[in-house]
């Protein structure tokens, strides 16, 4: 789970959604014939998340009227939109940089995103990396989802509406991630060839995660696995996919950056983030990478930056509201890429209403019809998850949201702290003086509607994930010491840092001016300063219980006392202790 993927995900979605990159450029008119070249589409998507549905997003846009939104997403409309680009390109190939499944709404996770894999087999992709998210479940639940079959790995019960489900027709690669002999745990390369008249291009595609995928998921979902480093692990394939005849090159990693673009139109300039240090060790014979995980929107001529390595650099934003469309012009003769642009388009297909009012269909953005296969498919679904989703579990005052204040404190992280907390406060329930919750771990706001009124459904897509409640006994120093990993712990940086929701009673300062390891101070508990040896039962999830998201000190709890489901716990806090009020955002200090 990602801490940083909620916060800045949706500004950044217009940043480059006209702009077209051109790398190298045409031979003069006369020197060599259409004949002597073959054109290819990539059209590519991530982290969609499981949104069959459209996710309420709005995609601003500039016009002569200045900023306007334009609604985005949902499958059926990403279906229509990946044939209509493949009807522009007849020869093509479509690839997914990861994270497809899992925190996913209630509609596709009810069901083991089961209808999400059956919704991209219509649209007939071709590869898919794996993401971090794949993983959430366990390795053998994404075998089930490639290979197909009813055996249970999870709490909840696979083929519910399919019987049998089928599993994937396309291939998920997975070259970085390997299991204890040595091996893959799924394919890492994949070919696809084109041929037009007497000539046949190939084009070599590598599928990868994350390195960090093991601090972001359950330890127990990737026991016998590691994680390769992403750069050494696709220019080793380099070469082997020569050797199999690939003269393209694409490599589709569930990894990404972050741009400070604010006009349409613009490059990504000022592109940032973890993927930055691998495209600078990537082998520069790559042709494209398809990026994800952050969650933004960009094309990049990477070569501008660094002229040794001429990548383009794409990423489709999130949830399917975006489809990057990548045209390669391949000479014949030299077997290379003369030409690489890139487009990203809007999933335009139905308006829809939100908190700020009505976001219509905009005229100066193509609309894509539903296609009737996956709209039928997610109607089916729906039907079948509504009398779940739409049962009242209580009434809030006001909307408990995601974002977070100058401390990174959230009032929603708040609320599932205490209700964790109040469900295992009892001595026969573990004890529990204290409770966290990890930020990545909340995927949706908790929004009433117009009675105030809150559903399953909702709750559900807030917590999806299905982590049991675990009370353990820790020192005061290792609770520091947790506090610390916070800023240096897995994926965890200063500037990057993934703050703990606390529950009630409990506070702490923290300085990022001050070195690693003495960053926290006032540690208090019901107004009493926390002293290093004393002993306080803290209740946590599974996830964080087992070092997930690089809490690796929470695996150092002793005396475990096992809890309900996440989900059920807040279910019966809000139930409780309805109607719900937002509770302040008080309880951690960060100082100037």
């Amino acid at each position: 789970m990602i801490a940083k993927k909620a916060s800045k995900a949706v500004a950044a979605l217009a940043a480059t959604l006209t702009l077209t990159t051109l790398l190298g450029c045409a031979h003069p008119p006369g020197s060599q014939t259409q004949a002597n070249f073959v054109d290819i589409g990539l059209i590519a998507f991530n982290d969609f998340h499981g949104n069959l549905e459209p996710p309420h997003i709005a995609i601003p846009i500039r016009s002569q009227q200045g900023v306007e939104r334009v609604p985005a997403g949902g499958a059926a409309y990403l279906a229509s939109a990946i044939a209509q680009l493949k009807a522009r390109h007849p020869h093509h190939a479509v690839i997914t940089a990861g994270d497809m499944v899992s925190a996913s709404p209630l509609v596709s996770a009810l069901f083991l995103d089961e209808p999400t894999i059956e919704a991209v087999n219509h649209m007939q992709i071709d590869f898919s990396a794996v993401g971090n998210h794949e993983f959430d479940r366990g390795w053998q639940e994404l075998l089930r989802l490639q290979q197909g079959g009813c055996e249970k790995f999870t709490a909840r019960e696979p083929c519910q509406i399919s019987k049998p489900f089928e599993g994937a027709k396309f291939r998920f690669l997975a070259a970085n991630t390997v299991r204890e002999d040595g091996q893959p745990l799924l394919p890492a390369t994949g070919i696809k060839r084109f041929t037009q008249g007497d000539a046949t291009v190939a084009v070599g595609f590598i599928g990868m995660t994350l390195k960090a995928t093991p601090t972001m998921v359950s330890p127990a979902g990737v026991k016998g696995l590691r994680f390769e480093d992403e750069a050494a692990t696709a220019n080793a394939l380099v070469p082997q996919l020569r050797a199999q005849g690939a003269d393209v090159i694409v490599v589709a990693i569930h990894e990404g950056g972050y741009t400070d673009a604010k006009v349409l139109g613009q490059e990504c300039s000022g592109i940032n983030g973890d993927i930055v240090p691998i495209l600078e060790r990537l082998d520069p014979s790559v042709d494209v990478v398809v990026s994800g995980h952050t969650h933004q929107a960009y094309v990049c001529d990477y070569g501008r930056i660094n002229p040794a390595r001429p990548f383009l650099l794409t990423s489709a934003g999130q949830y399917g509201v975006l489809l990057t469309e990548v045209s390669l012009r391949v000479d014949t003769a030299t077997r290379q890429v003369v030409r690489k642009t890139a487009h990203n388009h809007i999933v335009q297909g139905e308006a829809f209403t939100g908190s700020q009012g009505l976001v219509p269909l905009n005229a100066a953005v193509p609309v894509y019809p539903a296609d009737p296969f996956v709209q039928q498919l997610v109607a089916r679904y729906k039907a079948a998850a509504e009398p779940l989703a739409h049962r009242p579990v209580g009434r809030a005052s006001a909307p408990l949201l995601r974002v977070r204040n100058e401390a990174l404190e959230s009032a929603l992280g708040n609320l599932v702290a205490d209700a964790q907390l109040d469900a295992t406060r009892a001595p026969q329930k573990g004890g529990a003086q204290l409770s966290f919750m990890n930020p990545g771990g909340l995927r949706a706001d908790l929004v009433p509607d117009a009675q105030g009124q809150l559903r399953y459904g909702q709750l559900f897509s807030v917590q999806p994930f299905g982590n049991n409640i675990m009370v353990r006994t820790y020192t005061g120093a290792q609770i520091r010491a947790v506090l610390e990993q916070q800023f240096a712990g897995g994926t965890s940086t200063p500037q990057s840092p993934r703050v703990l929701s606390v529950s009630e009673g409990f506070g702490y300062r923290y300085d990022l001016s001050q070195p690693a390891g003495s960053r926290i101070s006032q540690m208090t508990l019901h107004g009493k300063p926390l002293e290093d040896t004393a002993e306080v039962r803290v209740a946590i999830s599974s996830f964080l219980a087992s070092g997930g998201d690089g809490f690796t000190v929470f695996m150092e709890g002793r005396d475990t006392t096992g809890g309900d489901l996440d989900l059920d716990v807040l279910e019966a806090y809000v139930l409780a202790h309805t109607p719900i009020v937002p509770p302040l955002t008080n309880r951690i200090q960060r100082a100037p």
